[in-house]
């Protein structure tokens, strides 16, 4: 990729994340909409890879995988509202198993030189799932909203200090 694709790319992704930032609420449906094409769309692929399987027993459940989420895609587009409480609900979840495992990791690692961070880690994790819970259903409004930002963001700025650095993958390379 080229330095000025990368510069481009970085900049728009700066702006596209400091504005989903500063409106959270759009960005959280765009997030869900996102969310609910991608579900629509892989569980088409999934359907259609389903004539690749051998054997009865893996095209059934390759074929129910695919059902799913062509219902939990179309459910989502069709009711973008509920989709966000689903989404934010369950990123809640996976923010306090996250936690709690990092947690008990980062106690049960002896002799690693920075445990401590992995238990902060995990504490983090932990405490934004309590207020993602303590604060739902209004957290559902932005939360997606604000973590889309700062995805964009970051991944902005990557693509900025690679076309900045001097170093850039070369064609077919992966970043």
């Amino acid at each position: 990729m080229s330095k000025v694709l990368l510069i481009i790319v970085g900049a728009l992704s700066v702006l596209a994340g400091l504005y989903a930032i500063f409106n959270p609420m759009p960005a959280t449906l765009a997030a869900v909409l996102i969310a609910g094409w991608a579900f629509l769309v892989l569980g088409v692929l999934q359907i259609v890879a389903v004539f690749r399987i051998e054997g009865w027993g893996g095209r059934i459940w390759a074929l129910i995988l695919g059902l799913i989420m062509v219902l939990v895609g179309v459910r989502i587009i069709g009711d973008p509202v509920m989709g966000a409480l689903t989404l934010t609900w369950v990123l809640a979840i996976l923010f306090l198993v996250s936690g709690i495992a990092k947690v008990i990791l980062g106690l049960t690692y002896k002799g690693v030189e920075y445990r401590g961070l992995i238990v902060l880690s995990g504490i983090v994790s932990v405490v934004l799932a309590i207020m993602v819970f303590s604060n739902f259903p209004y957290s559902a409004a932005v939360i997606l909203g604000i973590l889309l930002g700062v995805e964009l963001l970051s991944n902005g700025v990557a693509a900025l200090a690679m076309s900045f650095s001097g170093e850039t993958p070369a064609e077919g390379q992966t970043a």
